[in-house]
Parts: C-alpha cells; structure tokens; sequence
C-alpha cells in the first residue's frame, strides 16, 4: 500500500500507485472527465501506467504532493482523486478533484477538498490555493464557493483551454 496522506470521516487519501492503473483509465474516461477535465488520451492500461508516472508519481517526486486516490474507509472502494497541482505557468499550487460518476452528489468531494486545502495551508504552509474550473461545470463551481472560494478571472490554462480561475477570498484561519 502508498503512502497515506489524509483521513477524514469516511475517506482515506493516498498516493497512487501504478497497481491503480484500472482505476485510472476509468476516471480519465468517464463523461465528466472528458468533458470538464479534457481528454488526457488515456486508452488502456499502459496509457493509464505512462499517465501515473508522469503526471502523478512524478508530481510526489518533483513537488512533495500531487493528486491523491480518494478511497472509502469502510470498503477501501476507490472513488476519485483529489490533491494539489503545481502548474510551470502559475505561481500559485491549484486544488484539483474528480470522482466516479455514481461517487457524485453525496458529499465526497467537499470532504476531500476541505481536508485538502487544510493541508496545504496547515501543513505545507501554502499562502494561497487557487482552482481551475470549467465554466459549464456547475457543480464543481458550487463546490469551490462552499469552500470560500470565488471567480477571479478567465486564464487560457493551455493552448485553447480557456477556464475560470477561482482564488480564495482570504485565506483559512
């Protein structure tokens, strides 16, 4: 098993392992994945391997935190993936979450992210936490105000992918 990283109430947060490569690939490709997130062309298990070690084991290794594996502690079921991002173009860490379609709705990702952001302020002392978020993507807007934050501006995130950058109104005491 990797390294644990948080626990709350009813979910376990850990850092992902090439053993979650299915888990992955089915993540990556759900619907609102493709459409929110982008399509990270992540189409077998291989990909999903490749995907792991650049992008999130790579991120533990470069920056000493990333996405996580959101679990639930009483099934040890995985859900979704929550966790911090450093981006090269932005000075500032982004908070970034996604969860199995059947996962939604039922108060996951507000827990996930709320111990989230404790953790970056509390435990690695971060000054500022932003999010990137699609504007069509009511839900995770919803979820971003209920954490304290609010729309700062539009940002061109990649090459196209033009998205709302949230900021936190004033940082959690």
């Amino acid at each position: 098993m990797s390294k644990v990283i948080l626990t709350t109430d009813r979910l376990l947060m850990r850092q992902l392992t090439l053993a979650d490569a299915a888990f992955v690939l089915e993540l990556l490709n759900t619907p609102t994945y493709l459409k929110f997130i982008g399509d990270k062309n992540v189409r077998s298990i291989e990909d999903a391997k490749s995907h792991l070690k650049k992008d999130r084991i790579g991120s533990y290794k470069a920056n000493g935190f990333g996405l996580w594996l959101v679990v639930l502690k009483e099934s040890n079921k995985p859900i979704g993936t929550c966790g911090l991002i450093k981006r090269d173009a932005f000075a500032d860490v982004d908070i970034g979450f996604a969860f199995l379609p059947k996962f939604l709705g039922k108060g996951y990702g507000y827990e996930a992210a709320r111990a989230t952001l404790t953790f970056a302020y509390e435990e690695l002392k971060m000054d500022r936490v932003i999010a990137f978020v699609n504007q069509d993507n009511k839900a995770s807007i919803a979820l971003l105000e209920k954490l304290g934050l609010t729309f700062e501006k539009q940002v061109e995130i990649s090459e196209g992918d033009v998205v709302q950058l949230f900021s936190p109104i004033k940082k959690p005491d």
